[in-house]
Order: C-alpha cells, then sequence, then structure tokens
C-alpha cells in the first residue's frame, strides 16, 4: 500500500530514480529544454527548481548541495553563474511544461520541459551568431568563392602535364609481360 506516499517512482528505487533526475536536471540547466513523457517533466520540475534555488542562494554550502546532486562541474557553474543571476527577482515557476501529444510506439504522454525567460542554451547560442553574421557582409563571403575558382583551374592545369608525363615513362618502359593466370576447367560428364 503507498498510503501517505505523495512521491511518484516510475516502479525504481529511489537511487536509481534520484540518479535519473539528476542526469536531466543536468541536460535542462546545460540545453534549457528536453523532451520527455508528461509525468517524469512533473516531477523534474521540483528538483530542478530546487536547484535554481540553491544557485540562487549561491552560498559555498548551496554549491557544495548541488554539486552533490547534479555530480557535473560545468552544470553546477552554469547554475551559479548564468541561471542563478537570471531568476534573481523571481520567485519560482524556473520551469514550463509543454504538452506535445503522444508517442507513435507506446502512445505515451509527451511534453517538453524548458526554462522560462529564454534562459535556454539556444537563446544565447542564437544571439552571437545573429552578430556574427551581421559583421560579415554579403560581399565578403563571396569574394573567396571566386578566388578559389581559379586555384581549382591552376591545379588543372598542372595535373595535365604530370598525367601526360607518366604516360611518356610507362611508354618508354619495356612492358613486363606478367605469366598467364591459369584457371580450371570445369570436369563436365556427357548426358547419357
Amino acid at each position: 500500500m503507498r498510503h501517505n506516499r505523495d512521491e511518484k517512482r516510475f516502479d525504481k528505487t529511489y537511487s536509481h530514480l534520484k540518479s535519473m533526475m539528476s542526469n536531466m536536471t543536468n541536460d535542462l540547466i546545460t540545453v534549457g529544454r528536453i523532451s520527455t513523457t508528461t509525468p517524469r517533466a512533473k516531477v523534474l520540475r521540483s528538483w530542478a527548481e530546487k536547484m535554481i534555488t540553491l544557485g540562487k542562494d549561491g552560498t559555498v554550502s548551496a554549491r557544495r548541495r548541488a554539486m552533490a546532486f547534479l555530480k557535473n562541474k560545468n552544470s553546477v557553474t552554469r547554475l551559479f553563474a548564468d541561471l542563478a543571476p537570471q531568476y534573481k527577482e523571481r520567485n519560482g515557476g524556473y520551469t514550463r511544461i509543454l504538452k506535445i501529444g503522444n508517442r507513435p510506439g507506446d502512445n505515451a504522454a509527451m511534453s517538453i520541459i524548458e526554462l522560462v525567460e529564454g534562459a535556454g542554451v539556444q537563446a544565447e547560442a542564437a544571439a552571437p551568431k545573429a552578430a556574427k553574421a551581421k559583421k560579415t557582409p554579403a560581399k565578403a563571403k563571396a569574394a573567396p568563392k571566386a578566388k578559389a575558382a581559379p586555384k581549382a583551374k591552376a591545379e588543372k592545369t598542372e595535373k595535365a602535364p604530370r598525367k601526360a608525363a607518366a604516360s611518356k615513362e610507362t611508354a618508354e618502359k619495356p612492358a613486363e609481360k606478367k605469366a598467364p593466370v591459369k584457371r580450371a576447367k570445369k570436369e563436365t560428364k556427357p548426358k547419357e
């Protein structure tokens, strides 16, 4: 019986559940959004929000507690350096769950869980790429392609004399005769 047990275990031991939630929280912190089943997303929400609250605390003790759960230095660093300042004024509700339908194989309800306010890596990664694209004009991109074409023509002209020289060398050398390969003949029995 499960009297007074409000946590979902997904038919796993507590250590397995904690390890699974740790891995999913790492992915959520580093990537910003992950796709999983709806019940797992609902359980993950509480674990992830507790980690972000620890990040907002910012003490050495909080960092050690986060490291004990996440077990990934890069995730802990991103949590305390990037995410915690972003959610400084927010009192909870750091994640959102978007339902995306059912999985084709087993018809399980699927959801996307993501960090709110564009805290994902995709939003941060898209901004520098857009800035780089604005800095390089289209003419500068077209110029290297034009320069590459004459080099290719020059390489083709260099290869042509080499091929001709190679064919002259083979013509000057006496042709070595190879011994003919003897093939076994199939014995056929006359039909009676």
